[in-house]
């Protein structure tokens, strides 16, 4: 096993999982090796070199960044299995994998052996394994990084949500599925393939990580009000009984089209999109750990 640290993750939580991981690691009689990244980006290239030299799991100790960058590693070599030990803010792809968020009872699920395939997306070339999304979140997501350049803390996301919905305007969005287009006003647009996002929002409680199909939720235009009487019922993921608001829809493909630069939510890394977006259901499935 190859255990892959981000250092920055969850305001240095996952560097201090270290002498966890030793202590328990030595006990056992796997070959291991700990490596902590010194830049973005730099856990894929950790990852690729790891299977090149004989690690079949690579281990991401940190977000769902550090988890997507070791996903596109294994994705890129076509094998090698995918562990995680949650160390960052939101962890939501171990919520969907039913992985404990609690470090050592996450790593003696890996000690366990449990595995399944998932499915993972791809976007213009970039690959995500939980949820992607344009719109309110994205936004939100964008506006606390911002905010925690001057304020660290809970607090950022919170002030992050409100300078958002208060300034947030609904997108006009052409969607086009497997056997159905429509043109939307959208105040959210989410494509998921694990049900959670965002530090435990319920985004998508019927998606399933290896049907091969995304699942998307589409939030209507609304009123600032009622944005807000709706919000917390995403983290029970009640928010999808309201059928008049939200709409659910199930397909292999899906296109985006817009006529201005929007943000893009990839696994929790927002970067800027012009003109469309297309998700597809890779063929292929990725083996991760889980708890059964």
């Amino acid at each position: 096993m190859l255990f892959i640290v981000n250092p920055i993750a969850g305001r240095d939580r996952a560097i201090k999982l270290i002498p966890l991981i030793e202590e328990k690691m030595d006990k056992t009689n796997i070959k291991y090796k700990v490596s902590i990244t010194s830049q973005p980006k730099e856990a894929t290239s950790l990852t690729v070199k790891g299977l090149e030299e004989g690690y079949d799991s690579i281990i991401a100790v940190g977000g769902d960044g550090t988890i997507n960058e070791v996903a596109m590693g294994i994705i890129q070599k076509g094998y090698g299995t995918l562990g995680i030990i949650p160390g960052g803010t939101g962890n939501d792809l171990a919520r969907s994998l039913n992985i404990p968020l609690d470090p050592e009872e996450a790593l003696y699920t890996l000690l366990g052996g449990e595995k399944k395939h998932i499915d993972y997306g791809r976007i213009n070339g970039k690959f995500f394994l939980n949820v992607a999304s344009i719109g309110l979140d994205a936004d939100i997501v964008k506006r606390t990084e911002d905010v925690k350049k001057v304020i660290r803390g809970k607090i950022a996301y919170t002030i992050g949500l409100i300078i958002t919905l208060m300034v947030y305007k609904s997108q006009k969005l052409i969607v086009e599925l497997d056997n159905e287009t429509m043109e939307i006003d959208a105040m959210l647009t989410a494509v998921a393939n694990g049900k959670y996002y965002g530090g435990g929002m319920k985004i998508c409680p019927m998606a399933v990580l290896d049907d091969g199909s995304f699942h998307i939720i589409i939030v209507k235009k609304v009123s600032k009000l009622k944005l807000l009487r709706f919000f917390p019922l995403v983290f029970k993921g009640t928010h999808v009984n309201l059928t008049d608001l939200v709409k659910v829809y199930s397909s292999k493909k899906v296109k985006l089209r817009f006529d201005k630069e929007l943000l893009l939510n990839i696994d929790g890394d927002v970067i800027p999109v012009k003109d469309e977006v297309n998700f597809i259901i890779d063929e292929q499935k990725i083996e991760v750990y889980t708890n059964k």
